[in-house]
């Protein structure tokens, strides 16, 4: 008798000790997680609400919540600056910007450069990035001048996150061409699409894959259907892209950056109610992700 009672106890003690280790992992698996995930800055693309100007889609971003955005160099800056483009902006307009931007508690973590075809014209969107705090930029550089630009934003100390629009609008469509651009220019990364990928057949979780080490920030949007360059995108979580396989992976791959929801589509009166939506979704993904 007493033999089992014994026997018993130690089986007891092998539960305990197993259920204690069972649980310390996975407390370390959660702290594990939340260590990478707090570093994704989660924020919104300015041109999500692109029929406003600036000030009123800054309004519509803060009511949202999130706390960084991505400004394109061709956003209109406003009545009170005449609707100049943000690229065109005088350093006295920058700085009425920067105040706004400020007064609504966000960061221009990005600017996305609209590009050009001389080095002086990347110059002077470089000029305003830097002027706007960002610490990068956004852009889809031609190929015939990959080293200029590379050699810029090395000397502006800022990346270059490669954005890929769909086949036939773009160059980059392919991961395997943003990977091209990257190879021996030590200032290039990639922007990933998420939405803008499945349009040209290729999925967003291979894409991610194959561009590992190199992403430096996230589009976050959906897409209905795969191959069909004409769709305009869906609320985030309603289309073809397995989100919950693609935040596993950039969070295997220790991804470290902002994800900025983008709409291209335009929904009445605007945006903002998708946007919410994909807040609540982001939010919901990442309490799931182990």
């Amino acid at each position: 008798m007493k033999k089992i009672i014994l026997r018993s106890a130690q089986f007891l003690l092998i539960a305990l000790f197993l259920t204690t280790c069972g649980e310390r992992r996975a407390a370390e698996q959660n702290e594990e997680t939340l260590a990478v995930t707090r570093d994704w800055k989660l924020g919104i693309a300015v041109w999500t609400f692109h029929t406003f100007g600036l000030p009123a889609a800054l309004e519509k971003i803060d009511s949202a919540g999130v706390g960084y955005i991505e400004v394109p160099t061709f956003s209109k800056s406003g009545p009170d600056l005449n609707d100049s483009l943000i690229g065109d902006l005088s350093p006295a307009g920058i700085e009425k910007v920067k105040a706004l931007v400020t007064r609504h508690n966000l960061t221009i973590e990005s600017l996305y450069l609209a590009g050009g075809k001389t080095v002086d014209s990347w110059k002077k969107q470089f000029d305003k990035a830097k002027e706007l705090g960002a610490t990068f930029v956004t852009a889809e550089p031609p190929i015939t001048m990959w080293d200029e630009i590379d050699s810029l934003a090395g000397i502006y100390g800022m990346k270059v996150a490669i954005h890929e629009h769909w086949k036939g609008a773009s160059a980059y469509w392919d991961p395997d061409s943003v990977l091209a651009a990257i190879k021996n220019h030590p200032n290039f990364g990639a922007c990933a699409d998420l939405g803008h990928w499945p349009k040209s057949g290729v999925d967003p979780l291979e894409g991610i894959k194959k561009l590992e080490g190199h992403i430096i920030a996230i589009h976050l949007k959906d897409i209905a259907a795969f191959n069909n360059p004409n769709l305009k995108d869906v609320p985030v979580g309603t289309g073809v892209v397995d989100f919950p396989a693609v935040f596993a992976e950039l969070k295997k791959q220790g991804f470290r950056g902002p994800i900025y929801i983008e709409r291209d589509a335009e929904d009445l009166p605007s945006n903002l109610p998708s946007v919410i939506q994909t807040i609540r979704y982001y939010n919901e993904l990442l309490s799931k992700l182990k």
